[in-house]
């Protein structure tokens, strides 16, 4: 028996798992609708902001420097407004709460 082929077979071209790769980290952003308001949503492979910080304002944790996140911001705001998300919690922003629970010792930022 012959071994198994992994590619498809005549003139087919491959499925593009490229436009994957760079739509989650360091490809183009999107547009979402999200509380009535368009937000700009671009993903950030986190290499380039060597040394650098954010708190994510979905679970008011620090991302790490290196680590590929998101950042959003509204269509109406500007440069300021940007903030840095983890991925899951920006897909998970509409199941938390309107206000981060905190422990008595957290500290607060």
């Amino acid at each position: 028996m012959s071994p198994r082929r992994n590619r498809p077979r005549g003139g087919e071209s491959p499925p593009d798992s490229a436009g994957v790769a760079g739509d989650r980290y360091g490809g183009g952003g999107r547009s979402e609708d999200w509380q009535g308001e368009e937000w700009s949503v671009r993903p950030v492979s986190g290499a380039s902001a060597a040394g650098k910080r954010y708190r994510c304002p979905g679970c008011d944790q620090e991302i790490p420097s290196g680590v590929p996140h998101l950042v959003a911001w509204s269509e109406y705001g500007g440069i300021d407004d940007r903030r840095h998300w983890h991925k899951a919690c920006w897909n998970a922003k509409d199941r938390r709460t309107t206000r981060v629970q905190r422990s008595r010792n957290a500290p607060r930022h």
